[in-house]
């Protein structure tokens, strides 16, 4: 009786989970991977959706820190403050970071402070060795048209 009672308690336990429904809740890198994803298409608002999870689930993560900065200053009202406070965020946690660097420096000259801007250039030289690394570039470049439209 026993043997039986506990059989059907099983059964009815395997059938009430087979109702139950299943959260399929994305990882971290799944969110990661559909920020950037948004991020190329200009979605600023998914972007941001997902970098924000990512955060609160990691605030540790540096990546998700610059890519909610990269978003904020991109999106149609661009929120420098936000995106000074991620940005700051992912070099106090890598300040190594080689794409927050270049991208703090263009919010910088959104936010007319070149001088800023250059520091960071000078950083990205020491952290890339050299001037051929992409982010250098890319920011040098930024600096460059920001000067010739500022006499």
């Amino acid at each position: 009786m026993k043997k039986l009672l506990l059989a059907m308690l099983l059964v009815s336990g395997f059938a009430h989970a087979a109702d139950t429904p299943v959260m399929n809740v994305p990882t971290v890198n799944q969110r990661m991977k559909a920020a950037r994803d948004a991020i190329a298409k200009s979605d600023w608002r998914t972007a941001k959706f997902e970098t924000q999870k990512v955060v609160s689930e990691e605030p540790g993560n540096a990546d998700a820190h610059n890519l909610l900065a990269f978003s904020y200053r991109k999106q149609d009202k661009p929120d420098l403050a936000k995106a000074f406070e991620h940005y700051k965020i992912a070099l106090r946690l890598n300040p190594q970071h080689k794409g927050a660097h270049e991208y703090i420096g263009e919010a910088y000259l959104m936010d007319r402070k070149p001088a800023q801007a250059e520091q960071h250039l000078a950083d990205l030289e020491k952290i890339c060795g050299n001037r051929s690394c992409e982010e250098y570039q890319d920011l040098e470049k930024a600096i460059a048209a920001y000067r010739k439209a500022n006499p």
